[in-house]
Formats: C-alpha cells, sequence, structure tokens
C-alpha cells in the first residue's frame, strides 16, 4: 500500500503517516479465514452377504405410503434387516422410525450429499428413467401422432425405439 501510495499517485508520505492513517479508517482489521467444515469420515457401507439383509430405498411419497409399500413388498419378499435410505423427509419422520422400531428393522441413513451411498437403488432408478420409462414414453408419443408432451421430466435425445 505505502509502495503504491509513493510510486504511483505520487505521494511524498512516508510509511509510519500511511500505516497511522490506515488504522485511523479500521482498515487493519484481520480478515478471519472462514472455517472449514469437519467432515466426517465415511461409515464403511454394510455389503448385504444375502437375501433380505439389506434393501435400499429411494422414494418421493409420504411416509404412510412409504409404510404400506414396505408392508406389501414384506408379505411378499420377508422382512430386511436393515433398509439403507437418504435423510429425505419421509424417512426421518416419527412414524416410519416407529415403524422400523417395531419391525426391528434398522434404518441406515446415508451421508447427506453421497447418492453413491445407495448406489444400487440409484442405479436402478436410472435404469427406470432412460430404458423403461423412456421407451413406453416415446412409443406411445409416436403411436399418437399427439404433439410431444411437455414438463414431464429431462428431454431424452437419444432415446431407443422398440418395434
Amino acid at each position: 500500500m505505502f509502495l503504491y501510495l509513493r510510486n504511483v499517485r505520487g505521494y511524498g508520505w512516508n510509511h509510519k503517516r500511511v500505516y497511522r492513517i490506515y488504522r485511523e479508517l479500521e482498515l487493519n482489521l484481520r480478515i478471519k479465514p472462514r472455517k472449514r467444515l469437519v467432515r466426517l469420515a465415511p461409515e464403511p457401507l454394510t455389503v448385504p452377504t444375502g437375501f433380505n439383509q439389506v434393501w435400499s430405498m429411494d422414494f418421493s411419497l409420504p411416509s404412510e405410503r412409504v409404510i404400506r409399500a414396505l408392508k406389501q413388498i414384506i408379505g411378499w419378499r420377508g422382512r430386511p434387516l436393515a433398509i439403507r435410505c437418504d435423510n429425505g423427509p419421509e424417512y426421518l419422520s416419527a412414524a416410519i422410525v416407529e415403524w422400523a422400531g417395531r419391525w426391528g428393522i434398522t434404518l441406515e441413513y446415508i451421508q447427506p450429499g453421497k447418492p453413491q451411498q445407495n448406489a444400487y437403488v440409484e442405479r436402478f432408478n436410472r435404469t427406470v428413467l432412460y430404458e423403461w420409462l423412456s421407451q413406453y414414453h416415446w412409443t406411445t408419443w409416436i403411436t399418437s401422432s399427439a404433439s410431444p408432451p411437455t414438463g414431464c421430466g429431462p428431454t431424452i435425445t437419444n432415446a431407443r425405439i422398440w418395434p
């Protein structure tokens, strides 16, 4: 700052005067470094070795509908030991936590912002979206000769159309 004022701006002030004015204008306040968020060590994921040990789920339904769907699936397949899910409000609600406790099911939550920790269901969601739904969406649109629907989700440019 002193060199800039003396050499560039042409002021004849010495370094003590520049520093005194600098302090009077309260420009010498210490800039605090931002505190870094402490990242927890990633928890090791449980790898299932058999059937009904760990289920993965990813719904965007109210918790009562999630419970109803889980009861129906348990009727078909049996009860899991644990269910891995994200931190969505439908999984953090008291209703689903209480239901899981009554049934003896452990809810394993993934870390926020880490969808790869629930990779099984994320891969399944991608398959449903790009393989099944896009196939149905584009074949019905072509056979109906209607205008393409808008606002129904992502735009798929390279959709495969099966005869």
